[in-house]
């Protein structure tokens, strides 16, 4: 059953819905922590803290190992620093991704990423993995970012899409708010990092795999 078969653009997530990031993400902040003579956070407690961005990503991760021991503004650009420095050592797309990417780029559809990690970042992970070439639309989190659907809509717009002929795929409540407020259709994958299930996020279809947004698709 082809749901979405009118959708000519899509919008995805990237962390957490294209691709497994969560590894060195971990492993930056745990530098960042023996920097300030504190224990490891690990990878399943930092997995818990995906999707809101760096700052909120080093705020919560402080505020479950002691507090910040510095401001914001001295940690967030240092945890990022060490991020980028191992963007991509164990970053890798989700099974079926890049297939995906290119039967829906080859099928004629825009594609685009709207993402609240940073747009420094964004853009260098997508060009290590070799995925900048299937989007026409890149919107990162350095201004508004989900659930507000400004960056939604630039993505959109740099598109040349509307609301009504374009999907979003993402992982998380996050992804589901920011799609209701500008007003497209929703799913999500259900290997994400969201702790909720992601059949209870109340998007329009939970995704298991890649092939099965194909199908959604009409492809």
């Amino acid at each position: 059953m082809t749901r979405f078969a009118g959708v000519r653009a899509v919008l995805f997530d990237l962390d957490g819905t294209l691709v497994n990031s969560v590894a060195d993400l971990a492993a930056a902040f745990d530098a960042l922590l023996a920097e300030r003579g504190r224990a490891p956070l690990g990878l399943a407690r930092a997995r818990g803290l995906m999707g809101n961005g760096p700052a909120r990503f080093v705020e919560n991760g402080f505020a479950a190992t002691g507090g910040l021991p510095a401001p914001l503004d001295e940690l967030v650009p240092r945890f990022l620093a060490l991020y980028e420095g191992r963007i991509a050592a164990e970053t890798r797309p989700f099974p079926g991704a890049v297939e995906t990417l290119a039967r829906l780029a080859a099928a004629g559809l825009g594609l685009g990423v709207v993402t609240n990690k940073p747009d420094r970042p964004t853009r260098l992970l997508l060009e290590a993995l070799d995925l900048a070439r299937y989007f026409s639309a890149v919107v990162g989190g350095d201004g508004r970012r989900k659930p507000d659907p400004e960056p939604v809509h630039r993505a959109l717009a740099a598109l040349g899409a509307r609301a009504g002929d374009a999907l979003l795929v993402g992982d998380s409540a996050v992804d589901v708010a920011a799609a209701r407020a500008s007003a497209l259709p929703v799913a999500v994958v259900s290997f994400g990092y969201t702790e909720t299930p992601a059949a209870e996020l109340g998007a329009d279809a939970v995704l298991a795999s890649f092939a099965e947004l194909e199908t959604l698709l009409g492809l």
